[in-house]
């Protein structure tokens, strides 16, 4: 059996004439910059993530740069983040002329951990530190009731990186139907609708949300050269616009993202199932993903998405070995990430000064697995035996 990461031709027959017509549309309008497609995917993705605002950008990466851009942040200052992401968490400050500052991620979750950010910014007599960028990583949230609390208690404002938790719900108190949606607690929540996103276009696109309407003006201004009105900027901004095409596709995909959500869901509870049944989670052998969320969404009145599994991780010490027999089964598997951001040779330290550990023993063991929503449970159990098959 062929088992590969990712499989997006499922989704694509099942959407391929309203995609085609819809694209057609947009060829024959002309409109191919800005345009009724990308403010309506703006409206709707901002109600869809309980945000008032929603401003379409090229790229996940760009939806963090323009955010830094509009809170003023440059040289000299600092952003406070984690150092276990997609290297555009840290790309984007150095970009704008900053420096990060890493607190190391909590080991079940592989979220930055609020316990550090707190000690870092009371160490920060010079208040230096002008932004926290939190990471909801491979699709759960981070610990935004406590990281939001933080941010106020020292005056930082918090930029949400979605990129991979677009729709993904956080709790926000003792009340089991008090939730927020991944994008909404910061000034800026950033998304990246990159194809292999549980929401995701047909090249490269992002959106930033906001609640804040002077931001969110801004950052308007800014993706757009800085420009108000035509030819003259009271800004430097940049070309951050979103293509028409994109919004077009990705409005169509919105419409099913919620049962996309709940097909990866589903598939991570039948993984846990599988890996439970084959004795490898008792023996200690892999670690699998704990959703911390989910005990206070089955209190909740009604389902919500206590982890939208862009990514379904494993974790053993024996990650590379175990790659390769999976390799050799047509099993795709991919590393996130294999170093460490503050380990990176584009730091002039290159992760000398700095040690931290639950970061750096992440990026050493963990491996995911396919989890998209076509995946059927013949493939998954062909998954699991394999490793199973591997540790015998």
């Amino acid at each position: 059996m062929k088992v590969p990461l990712l499989d997006l031709r499922p989704q694509l027959a099942q959407l391929r004439s309203e995609i085609v017509e819809s694209v057609t549309k947009v060829i024959d309008s002309t409109r191919y910059i800005q345009g009724p497609e990308v403010e309506a995917l703006e409206k709707e993705v901002a109600h869809y993530s309980s945000a008032d605002f929603g401003i379409g950008v090229s790229s996940g990466t760009d939806a963090l740069l323009v955010s830094l851009m509009s809170l003023g942040i440059g040289q000299g200052d600092r952003v406070l983040t984690t150092p276990y992401s997609f290297f555009a968490t840290m790309g984007v400050v150095l970009r704008v002329g900053a420096l990060p500052v890493f607190a190391d991620i909590d080991p079940v979750t592989y979220n930055i951990d609020p316990g550090q950010i707190e000690t870092i910014l009371k160490a920060d007599n010079e208040k230096k530190i002008k932004a926290i960028i939190p990471v909801h990583l491979y699709g759960q949230c981070a610990d935004m009731g406590k990281i939001t609390a933080i941010a106020a208690r020292y005056d930082v404002p918090v930029i949400e990186d979605a990129a991979q938790a677009i729709g993904a719900e956080v709790p926000m108190g003792d009340n089991a139907a008090d939730w927020a949606k991944a994008g909404s607690l910061g000034i800026a929540g950033c998304f990246s609708f990159f194809p292999s996103k549980n929401l995701g276009g047909i090249g490269d696109g992002g959106m930033v949300v906001s609640r804040d309407p002077v931001f969110a003006e801004k950052t308007r201004l800014l993706r757009n050269h800085g420009a108000s009105p035509k030819y003259y900027h009271p800004l430097v901004g940049g070309n951050f616009r979103l293509d028409p095409i994109q919004a077009t596709v990705l409005r169509i995909k919105l419409k099913h993202l919620e049962s996309w959500h709940k097909l990866r869901m589903k598939n991570a509870l039948f993984y846990n199932e599988c890996f439970q049944d084959q004795g490898l989670t008792g023996r200690g052998v892999v670690s699998i993903p704990e959703a911390v969320y989910r005990k206070k969404a089955e209190t909740a009145d009604a389902a919500r998405n206590y982890h939208i599994y862009n990514q379904y991780i494993i974790r053993t010490e024996r990650r590379d070995e175990l790659r390769d027999w999976l390799s050799s089964k047509d099993i795709g598997t991919e590393i996130y990430y294999p170093l460490a951001l503050h380990q990176q040779e584009c730091l002039d330290n290159g992760g000398d000064n700095q040690r931290l550990p639950n970061a750096e023993r992440a990026a050493a063991e963990t491996l995911a697995l396919p989890i998209y929503p076509e995946l059927t449970e013949a493939m998954q159990d062909y998954v699991v035996t394999s490793i199973a098959q591997f540790y015998q």
